[in-house]
């Protein structure tokens, strides 16, 4: 999979990743994936709600080491 960015938003609580996300899809075109590292549990379905909400794809989600990873395809 290749990805167009990553996010570190490692130690930040709800809603900053979120936010963090949102702004960091703008930067990227329709198609592209942005990987985002997060490790706020509340995360997991923070970030699948926003993407589905918003028209995203949840590509799919991983957990290494307490980091929740997600990768989001932009809609």
């Amino acid at each position: 999979m290749k990805i167009d960015k990553v996010l570190d938003a490692k130690g930040l609580a709800c809603p900053v990743p979120i936010v963090k996300a949102k702004k960091a899809m703008n930067e990227i075109e329709s198609g592209e994936i942005l990987e985002i590292h997060t490790t706020d549990k509340g995360a997991k379905n923070d970030l699948s709600a926003w993407a589905k909400s918003v028209g995203h794809e949840l590509l799919k989600h991983d957990e290494e080491n307490d980091v929740l990873k997600f990768w989001i395809k932009k809609g």
